[in-house]
């Protein structure tokens, strides 16, 4: 049961935004994104998926596709 009366509990439905939806998507992606962007890429022989310049929101997107393409 979820207790509603803590804001600091989440139901799940709450816990994963669409990156469209981030405020801040279109910033630069961070170095975090860079590095497991670049290591999935690698891992995952799809160097074309790495990109230096993607918002966080691209990055986000292609760390999703290439971790279902590895089925992380």
């Amino acid at each position: 049961m979820i207790d509603d009366s803590n804001p600091k509990v989440a139901d799940e439905s709450n816990t994963r935004k669409d990156p469209d939806d981030w405020v801040s998507g279109d910033e630069p992606m961070t170095g975090a994104q860079r590095s497991y962007l670049k290591t999935l890429s690698e891992q995952a022989h799809d160097p074309e998926s790495y990109e230096e310049g993607l918002t966080k929101a691209e990055a986000s997107r292609r760390i999703d596709a290439l971790k279902d393409k590895l089925r992380l």
